[in-house]
Formats: C-alpha cells, structure tokens, sequence
C-alpha cells in the first residue's frame, strides 16, 4: 500500500470512528433533527446571507433538496425566511430562538468532542500539525478546481 493509499485509509477510519463515538450522544440532544438539518442551522448560524443555492454549493446538493431541508427547518421552527429592501425576490434564512437553541447545542457537542480528543493534539508538535493542515488545505483545493472543471 503506498503512503497515499495509507493516509486515505487512516481518514476514512478516523471519520467512520468519530462517527462511532459520537453519534448516540449527538441524536440524543439533536433529537427531532436530522444530521444534515442540524449542518444547515450550522451553516446558517455562522454565515451572512445565507439563501438555498449557498446552502446547494456549500453541501454540494441540489437546489431543490436543500428547498426540502429549508421547508422542513421552517415547519419545525428553527428558521424564517426574509428578503433585503434591495433585493425583493431573493429569500434569506436567519436561526429563530429554536435554530439558535438547537446551533448551541451542536456546538457545545463539538467542543466537548475536542476536550475528549485534545491531550493527543497537544502531544503533536506544532509544526507536524502545520504540515498536515497545509496539505489537507492544498488537497480540499485541488478538491475544489476539479468540481469547478465538472460543472
């Protein structure tokens, strides 16, 4: 198996193992909610102007199944829609109370995830962590000018 091979297996077992340990417990506070709901409120938490083709270009979807997961967010209250005085025709989306409740909740799991794992990280020496950073950064790139060649 050569180095490349190796790395993307290591990946492919370190996301399936994340996803072992903390799957039960994000169902249990998230319940109600699907994982790619609570990634929408997540993504419309920390972005501006957040409408349904950024939602389709962030998680590479349709526009129409992120229609659905938008609809579904707002039946079940955790989003409302808006327009801009500028722009009459385009729809936005902002967290309601419910939104912003179940954002908190995701992201104090994420920390408490981090807190389990982070005597490892701080075992790794800086400049180990920079090198895998540069080229997990360097691949997501070249990631991203093959999808934009596709389209």
């Amino acid at each position: 198996m050569s180095n490349i091979d190796k790395i993307f297996e290591d990946v492919r077992l370190i996301h399936d193992k994340i996803l072992f340990l903390n799957t039960e417990k994000m169902q249990k506070a998230l319940a109600g909610y699907t994982a790619s709901e609570v990634h929408c409120l997540e993504y419309i938490g920390k972005e501006e102007d957040v409408n349904v083709t950024k939602l389709a270009e962030h998680f590479f979807m349709t526009r129409g199944a992120m229609s659905k997961i938008s609809k579904k967010l707002t039946t079940k209250g955790a989003i409302t829609s808006y327009k801009k005085s500028e722009n009459k025709k385009e729809i936005y989306f902002e967290l309601t109370e419910e939104g912003k409740r179940i954002f908190d909740i995701h992201e104090g799991l994420h920390a408490e995830f981090r807190k389990r794992d982070e005597h490892l990280f701080e075992a790794i020496p800086e400049d180990v962590l920079e090198k895998v950073e540069s080229f997990l950064t360097r691949y997501n790139e070249h990631l991203n000018t093959e999808i934009e060649n596709k389209k």
